[in-house]
């Protein structure tokens, strides 16, 4: 194993008595961010490992710097592969650093495969296990994300939720009381930490946009981009969305030459880029008429910012973005037409917001996880 970041050797990095955050992809650094920072107004020891999971710069290593994220003492540098290939080589690898220096506690978030990984090796291992967005449920197992999610809630000796139905979910399914904590969401305090940093301007400038409506989209579910028909399907709701406004799509590699093959870039009014940071996303995001996307996160962003989001699947992990924000489920077919009354309608002076989505859900978990480790 690789130990590609850190100011100092793996074998010389101690883990001892410190509360470990597990990171690897791009929606768990805004999660983690203000988590990291309010442990540190407490001293609480603690340590970062990033395992590498998303390894592009404008998916990863710009999120560490656009968030104030730590350098990570330990980057496992895995990369990419299937999920039994990279669930393993991250259980691998935290399970040797954990045998040389135990932790005190482990901090896993949401629900990608470095998340189930580091639940499975802290658990064998007997070592305290917190998880940061406890509860979600989409009740679809074709989900990779849902058994991710079940897995780590039945292991997790701490859980951590960011809504109230995430509290339902769990106490369904056995989970004791005294073991769950409802403290919002703390991706939501690095949406609000940054706001004041973003400019809607300037990311409209450079990709033309100013003056003009448009609509942002976000693609990468399988079930969406993976299969010749589905992409096709996919790509002929986008280009129907298209034909109503400017399209900005910032392409996750994954699903990239299915929807290439299936003729994404060739309708005029379609512009497709590359992943950006954080700060770039979050203001085109704020700039947009509405935002089509099957990201969970996304969802989540838009509720607060006010923006019509349109999620590309038949359920959500997080329907309260249905009935506290401002997202709605679509279907592919039906996509042109919605769009259509969204864009008429136009943004809404006022929404409602989830409770305890305020910014300061990092130090609410910082608080249960200092008692557990005090």
């Amino acid at each position: 194993m690789d130990n590609q970041v850190g100011a100092a050797p793996l074998s010389e990095v101690s883990f001892a008595r410190s509360v470990v955050h597990i990171t690897g992809a791009r929606p768990n650094f805004p999660k983690a961010a203000p988590v990291i920072r309010a442990l540190d107004v407490l001293g609480v020891p603690q340590r970062l490992i990033h395992t590498g999971q998303h390894y592009d710069v404008n998916m990863s290593d710009v999120f560490f710097r656009e968030l104030g994220l730590p350098e990570p003492d330990v980057n496992l540098g895995v990369g990419g592969g299937t999920h039994a290939v990279q669930t393993g080589a991250i259980m691998v690898a935290l399970e040797e650093i954990f045998v040389r220096s135990r932790p005190a506690l482990v901090v896993v978030y949401g629900d990608v495969n470095s998340t189930v990984a580091a639940a499975l090796v802290a658990s064998k291992l007997g070592i305290p296990l917190a998880h940061v967005e406890a509860g979600l449920r989409s009740f679809d197992m074709r989900m990779p994300e849902e058994i991710n999610r079940i897995v780590t809630d039945r292991l997790a000796d701490i859980l951590l939720a960011t809504s109230p139905d995430a509290l339902v979910n769990l106490g369904n399914e056995g989970v004791a009381p005294e073991r769950v904590f409802l403290v919002g969401n703390p991706m939501i305090d690095s949406l609000l930490a940054v706001l004041d940093r973003v400019d809607v301007a300037a990311i409209r400038d450079e990709l033309g946009l100013t003056d003009r409506r448009y609509v942002v989209a976000t693609l990468h579910r399988p079930a969406n981009v993976d299969a010749e028909d589905s992409a096709a399907r996919t790509v002929h709701a986008i280009h129907a969305v298209a034909d109503q406004a400017r399209v900005v799509l910032p392409l996750h590699p994954r699903g990239r030459e299915s929807l290439r093959a299936a003729g994404l870039f060739e309708h005029p009014a379609l512009t497709v880029i590359d992943p950006r940071g954080y700060l770039d996303f979050v203001g085109l995001m704020r700039g947009a008429a509405a935002v089509v996307t099957d990201s969970g996160g996304v969802q989540e962003e838009t509720t607060i910012l006010g923006v019509p989001c349109l999620t590309l699947r038949p359920n959500t992990e997080r329907p309260i973005t249905i009935t506290d924000g401002t997202n709605r489920l679509v279907t592919v077919e039906a996509l042109g037409g919605v769009i259509s009354e969204v864009l008429a309608a136009g943004r809404g002076e006022s929404w409602p917001v989830p409770p305890l989505w305020d910014g300061k859900s990092g130090p609410r978990i910082a608080r249960v996880l200092a008692a557990a480790v005090a």
